[in-house]
């Protein structure tokens, strides 16, 4: 590509072009470390707390911080200025207003998906992309401290890591919970039939129950049973229909009529993924008698059959994807992926149900 006296000028574009596609890359991390930073300063709230349009000087002695005023009104101001960029604000003459976007980023917000931006941006779950190619050098190495990034950077898988840091478990099991608000929401709202006719239900890995509680406030008929490790449930209490089990997922279900399980699966290899559907097979009755497996996840987006606007989805799917790969050994699978995995795990029909934005609902029959 390099650059002769000759050149017309197309080839001088498309050197200047690569710079810049190859630079917005190299930095698109402040997008994330700004919108990290946003939360952390609580500019969010600020803003909504105003109760109108907020002006940058107002803004600023709001925050707080220790600053040379004068100094931090242009920080702030360049802060805002890549915040307003990317979808979090709006600027009109009279100030500062929130987006669709940034109001999930409302602390008090039943929505608020700030919980999962705190752990997803955690030095924890960042560090690792940094043993990223280590890893890959490691030659396909086993061992439990190299089986993924995470294990490399960290010396421990995630699970194990989580189960003996309080802190980081604390805030993975926020970041879990604030995430099932919102999709049991939606659920809740336009998916209510795939609760009909259920008496009962086993949230598999359902950490500290907020989707099991979700369900059995809107269909008090069914008894739902959350089973997760002891460490996640230990000390957690139920109700007269909601219940706490530890266990291992790998080595026994508890019967019910329908198996959760919300993004857990995505976690896995195919191989544990197919034990797990194994033993959710046995815990529920026939076909017939209404027994399936209700799974929220992924189902990747076929990038050859892509509609207009759904790049940006398929991109955020393959953020997950690789994700997966470095955190936890797992993956996001397309829908032939899903149904090898039914197949080979003895169930015998599955329907997807595409109601939930990135991700789906997937009833799988035995």
């Amino acid at each position: 590509m390099a650059l002769s006296n000759d050149d017309n000028g197309d080839k001088t574009r498309e050197v200047l072009a690569a710079q810049a596609h190859i630079w917005s890359h190299t930095f698109s991390f402040i997008k994330s470390m700004s919108l990290k930073c946003a939360i952390q300063l609580g500019i969010p709230d600020i803003i909504h707390s105003h109760g109108r349009p907020m002006t940058l000087s107002d803004l600023v002695n709001a925050l707080s911080i220790n600053y040379n005023k004068a100094k931090h009104q242009d920080c702030i101001s360049r802060l805002m200025c890549i915040l307003i960029h990317a979808g979090f604000f709006i600027q009109e003459k009279e100030g500062y207003l929130l987006t669709p976007n940034s109001r999930l980023l409302l602390k008090n917000e039943p929505l608020s998906l700030v919980p999962f931006v705190q752990m997803e941006l955690d030095p924890n779950l960042t560090d690792p992309w940094h043993s990223l190619s280590e890893w890959f050098k490691n030659d396909g190495d086993d061992d439990s401290n190299n089986s993924t990034p995470y294990a490399t950077a960290h010396r421990k898988p995630l699970y194990e890591y989580a189960r003996n840091e309080p802190r980081f478990n604390h805030v993975f099991n926020e970041a879990m919970a604030s995430d099932a608000r919102l999709v049991m929401s939606v659920l809740i709202k336009n998916g209510k039939g795939v609760f009909e006719g259920l008496k009962s239900l086993v949230d598999v890995g359902g950490g500290t129950g907020t989707v099991a509680k979700a369900i059995v406030d809107a269909f008090p008929q069914i008894n739902c049973t959350v089973l997760d490790l002891p460490h996640v449930v230990e000390g957690l209490e139920g109700c007269e229909n909601l219940s706490f089990v530890g266990g291992d997922m790998f080595k026994s279900i508890p019967s019910a009529d329908a198996i959760l399980i919300k993004w857990v699966l995505h976690n896995w290899s195919d191989e544990d993924c197919i034990k797990i559907l194994k033993k959710c097979k046995e815990a529920i009755p026939s076909k017939e008698n209404g027994g399936k497996v209700i799974i929220i996840d992924m189902v990747l987006m076929d990038h050859d059959n892509l509609q207009k606007g759904d790049n940006k989805s398929y991109e955020t799917q393959l953020f997950f994807d690789m994700l997966m790969m470095v955190a936890v050994s797992g993956k996001e699978r397309s829908q032939q992926d899903w149904a090898n995995l039914f197949s080979d795990a003895g169930f015998s029909d599955y329907k997807i149900l595409p109601i939930l934005g990135l991700r789906c609902i997937i009833e799988v029959y035995p």
